[in-house]
């Protein structure tokens, strides 16, 4: 199992949402500001496996280019979305009750 942390600028964030949920991925969203890109964004957590990444990568770089389709113009930033993979068995337990 991997622990997938996106950060995506909030322009795709409701389309990255509605799409990959209605494909049947299950995430948690936080919504953030300042510090990594300087600006409103919302980061989505995935757990997700090993296998079902590629398919992942792809759902999420369609609904950004779909959001650029609709809205007719493209990120401002030079990426659309950053994000890390992790092993979730090597995350440490923030809190252990």
């Amino acid at each position: 199992m991997k622990l997938l942390v996106c950060i995506i600028d909030n322009m795709y964030a409701n389309e990255v949402e509605t799409q990959l949920r209605k494909q049947g991925y299950r995430m948690t969203e936080l919504a953030s500001s300042g510090g990594f890109w300087r600006k409103g964004n919302t980061t989505f957590l995935f757990g997700v496996e090993e296998a079902d990444l590629p398919g992942l990568s792809d759902a999420l770089k369609a609904a950004c280019l779909d959001v650029e389709k609709k809205k007719q113009r493209a990120s401002k930033q030079e990426h659309r979305y950053t994000s890390f993979l992790l092993q979730v068995k090597d995350a440490a337990p923030l809190l252990n009750i």
